[in-house]
């Protein structure tokens, strides 16, 4: 090891690569990958080259391969590997995808979120949610439809991502609009983590929301834009017997009108008089965008 290696601990290791402290510990007593020059009775230090198998560990882990075999592979690894390359391990973010599929499937919710809060904060909330999250509940829905299976991994994926997008939501100090957009689930929907992924984007835009989330009735919707006035009212339906039109057309009539954004495969896209449809997070955003005057 060179005298200018730079060595990290424990719990450094385990931040920048997203993993338990436990599981470098395990990884250690199991498979031997561990600091190279650990002394008996002193902190656990890793050197670059640690860190890079431990990596190659980890990537061989996400592609599928057995842990004890990835093990063997990596302790024969010889490069070195940066902490700053980190983040960019994947061919794709396709893989990543898959990578994170695999990972909630082994209830590694370290890996999970750890890999989600990178893209977030590389590529912001939009990319994220169209490249990574959508294909990611996709495979999730895909084994359901397939094999009936993977139902605690989805509950599981749901909150986790729920609360990694409500984590990068920042604190608008000086919001474009003086009147916050009011984002909503209609009547019994529970499915809404589009909604949390829409509040990040706007956030992302110096743009303030409301956030009445799921099974919001109509009273409370009427209520909000009677007190509130919002410039857009952004609907959000996943299931057809959510997305009743009196959502939308049986708000209360204020001056100036807001703009009413639907969302969701449950709405009509035919029976939308006075309203527009968004097609995804980036259209949505768009249409608000435009409500509020940018």
């Amino acid at each position: 090891m060179s005298t200018t290696d730079e060595l990290l601990t424990v719990a450094s290791v385990a931040r920048q690569l997203g993993i338990a402290p436990a599981t470098l510990r395990t990884w250690d007593r199991r498979y031997g990958l561990g600091p190279s020059s650990h002394v008996t009775g002193a902190h656990r230090r890793y050197s670059q080259l640690d860190i890079a198998k431990l990596m190659e560990m980890r990537r061989l882990i996400s592609t599928g391969v057995a842990p004890c075999d990835a093990a063997e592979k990596a302790k024969l690894y010889k490069g070195k590997k940066s902490i700053e390359k980190i983040n960019h391990q994947f061919e794709s973010r396709e893989e990543l995808a898959k990578a994170i599929y695999r990972a909630a499937n082994n209830f590694d919710k370290a890996f999970v979120k750890s890999e989600l809060r990178k893209d977030l904060a590389k590529y912001g909330v939009d990319s994220t949610w169209s490249q990574v999250i959508a294909p990611l509940l996709f495979l999730v829905g895909k084994n359901w439809e397939e094999n009936r299976a993977g139902i605690e991994v989805e509950h599981l994926l749901s909150e986790i991502i729920q609360g990694v997008l409500q984590d990068s939501v920042i604190e608008i100090k000086d919001p474009l609009n003086p009147r916050p957009v009011l984002l909503a689930a209609v009547g019994e929907e529970l499915h809404c983590l589009a909604l949390h992924a829409l509040a990040a984007a706007l956030a992302e835009r110096r743009i303030a929301t409301h956030f009445l989330g799921a099974r919001t009735p109509l009273l409370a919707i009427s209520g909000m834009v009677s007190r509130s006035a919002p410039p857009a009212v952004f609907l959000w339906a996943q299931l057809e017997e959510n997305a009743a039109p009196e959502f939308f057309r049986d708000l209360p009539a204020i001056r100036p009108a807001p703009r009413i954004v639907l969302g969701g495969p449950g709405w009509d896209r035919i029976e939308r008089t006075g309203v527009v449809f968004a097609q995804d997070i980036f259209e949505a955003c768009l249409e608000i965008e435009r409500a509020v005057g940018l």
